[in-house]
């Protein structure tokens, strides 16, 4: 579909599939995705869809923070989900997706570091976060930081025997949540600021804003694309995220 013509729409204010230009498609969630992962879940919104799995595994913690666990996200992009994806190591975008989901994560403090330490300074839990991309039908940031929250809400410890090493299959406990903080990407086509672009509207995108939200506050922000936002538009596009939080969130809950 023609670049020209789809901003055309978006800039009086129409999409190509009829919603408003503050509107997601259909989100669905599902958890327990995988029985080898220790939280897993789906997150669809429109055609896009992505699994998340949680698996934790014994490590040693960083020297500056000896009482402290971790997290370590990934994503892989294939061409199952878009043709344009090529196999091999991650490259640019899927580097930047699994930051943008971590950074959401871990600046908001979402996961209370201290909880994963199992001996401090000696032994601690590091908490892998992979995101496999199923189907690229654009707003991949948004379903990935949605499936991550989901996959996390429902993650268990794994038990660990007395050399604290993981005993397969048995869990000792829930990990427990500090908040939802939720990720809502802000794209800018021409002078119009929109959310949950599909594909064709991905290509005539301009620059996004990538805002992470959590009761109203702002823990982080990434912005993608070349071209910049006025303050202004900043401060509107915060404005779309933090009304978003509270539809968004419920979806969790």
């Amino acid at each position: 579909m023609n670049n020209d013509y789809v901003r055309s729409l978006i800039e009086r204010g129409k999409r190509i599939d009829g919603r408003s230009l503050d509107s997601y498609r259909e989100i669905k969630l599902e958890s327990g995705i995988s029985k080898y992962a220790e939280g897993s879940a789906r997150c669809k919104i429109g055609e896009t869809e992505v699994l998340v799995g949680v698996k934790f595994e014994v490590g040693t913690p960083y020297s500056d923070s000896p009482n402290e666990g971790t997290i370590v996200v990934s994503a892989e992009l294939s061409p199952i989900a878009n043709p344009d994806f090529e196999l091999g190591p991650p490259n640019e975008q899927s580097v930047e997706l699994a930051r943008v989901v971590d950074r959401g994560i871990r600046e908001s403090k979402a996961v209370d570091f201290k909880k994963l330490c199992i001996k401090e300074g000696e032994k601690i839990f590091m908490l892998f976060i992979d995101i496999q991309v199923i189907n690229d039908d654009g707003n991949l940031i948004d379903a990935s930081a949605l499936g991550a929250l989901k996959a996390l809400s429902e993650a268990k410890f794994p038990k660990l025997d007395k050399d604290n090493k993981v005993v397969s299959g048995e869990f000792s406990g829930k990990l427990k949540l500090e908040k939802l903080p939720i990720t809502c990407t802000v794209y800018k086509i021409g002078g119009s600021l929109l959310v949950d672009v599909d594909s064709k509207e991905e290509k005539a995108v301009d620059a996004r804003l990538s805002v992470n939200v959590g009761n109203g506050r702002i823990h982080a922000l990434q912005k993608g694309k070349d071209i910049g936002f006025s303050v202004d538009e900043i401060g509107r596009a915060v404005d779309i995220a933090v009304k978003k939080e509270k539809e968004l969130a419920k979806l969790l809950k």
